[in-house]
């Protein structure tokens, strides 16, 4: 019980003010970061969507231009 008690005060207990700065360097890293993620999703969704559709645009393609050939 009591390390519970010692976790809990520690946790949620005690605060203090850290005196300290953030500079725009992290802020700005920190976006890049997601935006990167972000575009990195995008892009698998598009490669997942995007190549097989044109695989299958493909073999339309090619069938029609055989059939034409064969008439």
């Amino acid at each position: 019980m009591k390390i519970i008690l010692v976790i809990l005060l520690f946790l949620f207990g005690y605060s203090s003010y850290a005196y300290a700065y953030i500079g725009p360097g992290i802020g700005l890293g920190a976006l890049i970061s997601v935006v990167g993620v972000l575009l990195a999703i995008i892009f698998l969704l598009i490669a997942l969507v995007w190549f097989p559709l044109k695989r299958y645009f493909r073999k339309k393609i090619d069938k029609k231009a055989n059939n034409n050939k064969n008439d």
